[in-house]
């Protein structure tokens, strides 16, 4: 079970990181089951994060209007870290490295810059 009331504390202090990812990868990992952030660097961070969603549109379809209205700019949730990989079993790895995610929960839009 999640303790969202120490998570809050220790966002609050500073203590949580944060990673920039472009929507609609954000979304899929809060609605659709994405289970590993692809990246071209490994990590040994593990543990609690926040999502950001930048406010790029280049990966969103911009004839889909459902993706053009996901939030960017700001934190859109939380997801912890629980390994980085370099394969996968998941439709979801093609990348070199593959922070493994669990945990994943949204947040209504949060703005910020990333």
């Amino acid at each position: 079970m999640i303790d969202l009331l120490a998570l809050a504390d220790r966002v609050a202090a500073g203590e949580i990181k944060s990673l920039s990812i472009k929507q609609p990868y954000p979304h899929h990992i809060f609605h659709d089951g994405k289970d590993v952030e692809n990246r071209d660097w490994p990590t040994k961070g593990r543990g609690w994060f926040m999502v950001h969603a930048g406010v790029s549109k280049s990966e969103i379809d911009k004839d889909d209007a459902r993706e053009m209205a996901m939030p960017r700019g700001g934190v859109v949730g939380m997801a912890r870290i629980v390994d980085c990989v370099s394969e996968m079993d998941s439709r979801w790895f093609f990348g070199r490295f593959g922070f493994v995610l669990r945990d994943a929960f949204p947040l209504p839009l949060i703005p910020c810059r990333g």
